[in-house]
């Protein structure tokens, strides 16, 4: 679509209220949250002014915005649709600390009250916030681009539903229903979910996507045929495999297929503990020419590592268990005795220390691993913000960090000191935000995103990532190639019964 077409489209929608397209998922990792980052950006480069939204993410990979923090995956979406990130695109996270709790943040900001209430209480609850939020993008933006969680099928969770059809009802949304055609079954989890819907809400899906398919397309047929007879809803896309697009993964740990090119020069080993945070922010190691990335669970996966990291971690006391469960807390040990790198990010550096203390009953006392002489004490106030410093002196393996100025974001409880009993650390970020060792190879730092900053991955590796940008624009590439001609722009454009207002017979909220 040119940019006349794109002037005509906003005209033809100008009712004070955007167009919405929605992408579900058959099941959690179908393929929802790249292809909501992938419309973003189609549609911002037709002229159309665009926002995301997610009305309720469960992940602990989260990033600093004006009023607090969303998840990761609405921050790239709305830098992919060319918007400043907004707590409004993402109005409920949930962090999960254990098995069965949760940390519950609502509009950016932690709140105590939802984080202790049942489930269906909460939904009810935060529903008006939600729709709120939705109605106000909807005024400002051309286009809003959902985003579904897990499945709409879940039917146990239908009455107290407020991320998925509910979510669709109430804009009128457009519908995608994405699947994964890799883990098998892809029909039959399409024809299922669909099934499983009431007839309203059913008639708003406009097409089907399987993702992540190998080999010739042609082998399909007659199968999508077949399930548009069965549904009424046609397959517009088959989406290739696609390992290297550049986007952050959002939930869990990446693929093993973390090695950009060239001869290897260099393995970092990053500790995946069960509460891993922020893992996304390792994203750009995976395209650096010669890394080898992976994830260590074992002493066996940090053996042959030139650099540990310790991520961040939503339980610091309970992962830093974890991890001396596993033996990894004797290798770690080794690698650093023997000058191996060691790098600590947020709970990563909090476990470096020698001591977490807990007097507000967040997490647990306990010793850490004895690397870095620092305490660090949890506090009920989160610390939520965007961070610019400037590395002083930095020896050893880090020193290429030295004098450089670097941007990220913070995201804590825990406040870090230096032991007052022992030798002090060598201090390497102003404000109690990062420490080494004398000896330069352990590194502690509280600000996310380092490896996001390019003037970082050239100092480190001499290397380059791809921006941002390009992987934003990569991604709207391949859908543009991929999808049926005209299915993308239909999304959009007019169309009796879809006039962006609530189904009719549905209750829109």
């Amino acid at each position: 679509m040119n940019m006349q077409k794109a002037a005509a489209t906003r005209t033809a929608s100008d009712t004070g209220r955007a167009r919405c397209v929605m992408v579900l998922g058959t099941t959690s990792g179908a393929g929802k949250s790249w292809l909501v980052t992938a419309l973003c950006r189609h549609y911002a480069r037709q002229g159309l002014k665009v926002a995301p939204f997610k009305a309720q993410n469960m992940s602990n990979n989260a990033r600093v915005v004006a009023g607090g923090e969303i998840g990761s995956a609405q921050y790239f979406q709305a830098l992919a649709a060319g918007a400043e990130p907004d707590v409004r695109m993402n109005p409920l996270l949930l962090k999960p600390e254990k098995d069965t709790h949760s940390q519950v943040v609502l509009l950016g900001q932690v709140d105590q009250e939802l984080t202790r209430m049942a489930w269906r209480g909460r939904s009810a609850s935060v529903w008006p916030q939600i729709a709120r939020c939705l109605d106000a993008l909807r005024a400002e933006n051309d286009v809003v681009v959902i985003e579904g969680a897990g499945s709409p099928a879940e039917i146990n969770l239908s009455d107290s539903d407020i991320v998925n059809m509910r979510v669709a009802r109430h804009a009128g949304a457009r519908c995608l229903l994405v699947t994964d055609i890799d883990r098998g079954g892809a029909f039959a989890h399409l024809y299922g979910t669909w099934a499983l819907l009431p007839e309203a809400e059913r008639k708003l899906f406009q097409g089907f996507v399987l993702n992540k398919f190998r080999g010739d397309a042609s082998l399909l047929a007659p199968a999508p045929q077949m399930l548009e007879e069965l549904t009424g809803v046609p397959v517009i896309a088959t989406l290739p495999m696609w390992w290297q697009h550049g986007l952050p993964e959002e939930d869990g740990v990446f693929d093993e297929r973390t090695l950009a090119g060239g001869a290897v020069t260099r393995t970092i080993a990053v500790v995946a503990y069960p509460r891993i945070s922020n893992l996304d922010e390792f994203q750009p190691l995976k395209n650096v020419p010669g890394v080898r990335l992976v994830w260590a669970r074992s002493p066996a996966d940090v053996a042959s590592a030139d650099w540990i990291v310790l991520p961040g971690s939503k339980h610091t006391s309970g992962d830093l268990a974890w991890l001396r469960s596993q033996g990894l807390d004797g290798a770690i040990a080794r690698h650093a005795n023997a000058g191996g790198a060691v790098l600590g990010i947020c709970g990563g550096l909090q476990m470096l220390g020698e001591a977490l203390v807990d007097t507000h009953g967040l997490e647990d006392n306990g010793p850490g691993l004895g690397l870095l002489p620092l305490v660090t004490r949890f506090e009920p106030d989160k610390a939520v913000l965007r961070t610019r410093a400037r590395f002083g002196a930095v020896a050893g393996a880090w020193a290429a960090l030295s004098g450089l100025a670097v941007q990220g974001y913070e995201i804590h409880h825990g406040r870090t000191a230096q032991h007052p009993g022992m030798e002090a650390a060598r201090t390497v970020l102003p404000d109690a935000l990062g420490w080494q060792n004398d000896q330069g190879n352990v590194l502690g730092l509280y600000v996310h995103g380092l490896f996001e900053d390019p003037a970082v991955l050239h100092a480190l590796f001499g290397a380059a990532a791809p921006t941002l940008d390009s992987v934003f624009d990569g991604l709207a590439d391949f859908i543009e190639r991929n999808f049926a001609p005209g299915a993308i722009a239909d999304l959009i454009g007019d169309r009796a019964g879809m006039d962006g207002n609530p189904v009719p017979g549905q209750s829109p909220a």
